[in-house]
């Protein structure tokens, strides 16, 4: 974990889209959700949020994309190497979601717990002791809305 008052920065593999934020973050969570899933290609996502207006982005030759992925939620990946750095939704908002594999400088917290778990994929284990919450929780019910424009 980070001391705060460092700045948090990250980027995509190609490095064409930075960013940078002081902390503190807002949360710090690993998502198991389809949507999540898909645009990621993989397991899961950890995703750290961050007040949008905090939040630095720099982008060469404007290679920041956005994909709305539903009518609600759109996530920011690189034009030239793809990786998918941001998630935002009108479900959420003044908070951008930033996957935390893109960050290359620690952040102020651990992640803290695993939301849509009964979304997950049947050949992931699940057992660092973290809270878990399944589609149905409480504290996931603004992001029950959200719906994909596709498949």
């Amino acid at each position: 974990m980070k001391e705060r008052g460092g700045e948090i920065s990250g980027s995509c593999l190609c490095g064409a889209v930075r960013y940078s934020a002081p902390p503190p973050t807002l949360f710090c969570a690993h998502c198991h959700c389809d949507y999540c899933r898909r645009a990621h290609g993989a397991a899961f996502v950890t995703w750290f949020g961050l007040r949008e207006e905090s939040c630095r982005v720099a982008s060469e030759d404007d290679m920041l994309r956005w994909y709305v992925s539903s009518q609600q939620s759109r996530r920011g990946f690189c034009g030239r190497c793809g990786t998918t750095l941001f998630f935002a939704s009108e479900l959420c908002p003044g908070e951008i979601h930033v996957a935390l594999a893109t960050a290359t400088t620690p952040i102020d917290r651990q992640p803290e717990l695993h939301c849509f778990h009964d979304q997950r994929v049947a050949w992931v284990r699940v057992d660092d002791g973290l809270p878990v919450y399944e589609s149905g929780a409480d504290a996931l019910k603004r992001y029950r809305a959200v719906k994909p424009l596709c498949g």
